[in-house]
């Protein structure tokens, strides 16, 4: 199978996310903050084109860091199928890197750990948090937290869409980068519902 190269991935992957996840409407957003827009990226990150592309595109991103990046992942469930997509497409590339799952309650039973697909890996060495839809950027702090407590280096966030509205400002402010593949004013101009 021939993958598509990373500017036309990422031209599909926008056009996928404008169709499928961006809609106009008022909604309350998991910061409790009230919008007149809504980015659902899941409607995207678990279609079978759209994980591919989300995999391409933030894989890619990924690569360019300039510290080697052990594993990528970040707090369930946004994250959950961008951190699968870019492990697999990490493989594809011949530079693997698993996929691992920040759970908001650690497990009731069993390990009752937070952290799932970290195991083996070593103590200190780099991941990249994940998040879907960056909004105050508090659940990718909470990920980055968890990973952290659990002794490993975390620098950078990457993001699928920064609704540009203070997340990046916020994940900044705690010392750690935000790259994000797309931002809200990649969108049309939303327009509050009739």
């Amino acid at each position: 199978m021939m993958l598509p190269e990373l500017h036309a991935a990422k031209d599909r992957l926008l056009a996928l996310l404008t169709e499928r996840a961006f809609a106009v409407k008022k909604v309350t957003l998991a910061s409790g903050r009230e919008s007149n827009f809504y980015v659902d990226c899941k409607q995207v990150t678990l279609h079978p084109e759209g994980a591919l592309l989300t995999g391409l595109v933030l894989e890619g991103m990924v690569a360019e860091l300039e510290a080697p990046i052990a594993a990528v992942g970040g707090l369930t469930l946004g994250a959950d199928p961008i951190a699968t997509a870019v492990s697999l497409v990490s493989q594809l590339r011949g530079r693997p890197r698993p996929a691992f799952i920040v759970r908001k309650e650690a497990k009731g039973h069993g390990t009752r750990r937070h952290l799932e697909g970290v195991e083996g890996l070593p103590a200190g060495c780099e991941l990249v948090v994940l998040e879907d839809v960056v909004t105050t950027g508090a659940s990718a702090l909470e990920a980055v937290r968890r990973c952290r407590e659990a002794g490993f280096v975390v620098r950078q966030v990457l993001g699928l869409v920064d609704r540009e509205e203070g997340g990046k400002e916020n994940i900044e402010a705690a010392s750690l980068t935000l790259r994000s593949a797309f931002r809200r004013s990649d969108f049309p101009v939303a327009m509050p519902p009739a």
